[in-house]
């Protein structure tokens, strides 16, 4: 947009459109959110609020969709990217400290900027009813608890199933703000060390679940963390940090990350122990190259191939004494962080997903050595994906036991504190016995 055109328009009018455009991509196309901006035109300056506002509207969707059908007359209908604004607006009324009647007059020149200028009085007049009559609607709304939790109805009744004493304790996380948790590389720095260059630099930074690991009281721009670029610090929650200590590789011992990409246990593992042999295998090349700038930047180096776990030609014959299985999953231990999960997974995604895990759980079972350990991981909380598929195995595979409980961490709140706070993992530690 020229700065012509920005400027006869309310300031944060082109951020709102933005917003507008990216949701529609999602709700629309099912596109996930990610890529929804990426795909939407969004000015550097503008960067950080569109994503802001895009994902708190993704976040609060389920509730934020039903008042607006509530406003709407039966029957009556609306451009999809008058709706995704409409959303947007609402959530900008509901969850910022906009001033409501300057949100209202922002989304209406939003309208026009979406090139919907003949729904501007539309929008106007219908957020002006809702903030007439705010406290009766979503009274009404939120007697509904999928609606006032802004969670799905399958997902609901499957965490309070399984986590009936935690269940709200999930919900908030869920819908809370994801923490900003480090890993720090205690092989060139100590956890305290680190904390006291943060304060140096006014950057507050309290211990995390994990031994490695800091949570910033304040998100920031991590390349302007002390640290970042020398590789002493990473970004990685505190629950995933447990991987590599689970995994517990040895020096000299070959290790297999399977399903890499970002890379961030990789780096993990050959941070703990630097001197072993380790192979990182994904199947996406542009996924993969991420693996490879961290590992750069941390100045430690494995073998990288782009390949599907399940193809051939890309192992040596050679068995791992260490395997991760970091597998696809449902993301329902990470919904904070990708909002977009809440109403892109349906609960048939969730069967098929088990049945992808267990392919590639026999596989990666055929590459490990007698005696090794093989760490199955996911980032979902639900036991179909988790103790179900790991069980199943166990009883098709008697060359293998467990060699410690399962680990289940579920997405714990921010006002928990620092020390608490954590996404959902899982994990279970299967050893192939010697002998076999």
């Amino acid at each position: 947009m020229s700065v012509a055109a920005r400027a006869s328009h309310a300031p944060g009018s082109a951020t709102l459109a933005a917003a507008a455009r990216a949701l529609a991509l999602v709700t629309e196309e099912g596109c996930i959110a990610e890529q929804a901006l990426q795909r939407t035109d969004v000015s550097p300056a503008d960067r950080a609020a569109v994503r802001a506002i895009h994902s708190g509207s993704l976040r609060w969707y389920l509730r934020l969709s039903p008042l607006l059908d509530a406003l709407l007359q039966p029957g009556q209908d609306m451009k999809p990217l008058v709706r995704a604004l409409l959303v947007t607006a609402l959530h900008q009324l509901e969850y910022s400290r906009a001033q409501p009647h300057s949100a209202v007059n922002i989304a209406v020149d939003a309208t026009r900027l979406l090139g919907q200028r003949g729904a501007s009085g539309f929008v106007n007049a219908l957020l002006r009813r809702f903030l007439r009559e705010r406290a009766a609607l979503c009274a009404r709304i939120d007697a509904s608890e999928p609606a006032a939790t802004a969670h799905p109805a399958w997902l609901l009744s499957q965490l309070r199933a399984q986590y009936p004493a935690a269940l709200h304790s999930i919900l908030q996380a869920n819908n809370g703000q994801p923490p900003m948790a480090l890993r720090v590389n205690l092989s060139r720095v100590t956890r305290q060390e680190m904390q006291q260059r943060f304060a140096a630099d006014g950057i507050a930074a309290e211990p995390g679940l994990a031994h490695t690991s800091l949570v910033l009281e304040r998100p920031c721009d991590v390349t302007a963390l002390p640290g970042f670029a020398e590789g002493l610090v990473s970004v990685q929650d505190a629950g995933a940090q447990f991987a590599a200590v689970l995994l517990d590789a040895a020096p000299g011992m070959r290790v297999l990350d399977a399903c890499a990409a970002p890379g961030g246990k990789a780096g993990h593992i050959l941070e703990r122990t630097p001197d072993l042999q380790l192979t990182a295998v994904d199947v996406d090349g542009a996924r993969l190259a991420r693996v490879a700038d961290n590992l750069q930047r941390l100045g430690l180096s494995a073998r990288l191939i782009e390949a599907g776990l399940q193809d051939e030609g890309w192992w040596d014959g050679q068995r791992f004494d260490r395997i991760l299985l970091d597998v696809p999953c449902s993301g329902t231990g990470v919904i904070r962080r990708h909002p977009d999960i809440k109403l892109l997974r349906r609960p048939e995604d969730i069967a098929g997903f088990a049945r992808q895990q267990s392919v590639l759980l026999a596989r990666a079972a055929t590459l490990l050595a007698p005696g090794g350990r093989l760490l199955y991981a996911t980032c979902s909380v639900l036991p179909t994906e988790n103790q179900q598929v790991v069980d199943a195995f166990l009883a098709g595979h008697p060359q293998f036991v467990r060699s410690a409980d399962d680990r289940q961490l579920v997405p714990t709140p921010l006002e928990a504190g620092a020390a608490a706070v954590t996404d959902g993992f899982y994990y279970a530690c299967l050893q192939m016995k010697a002998g076999a």
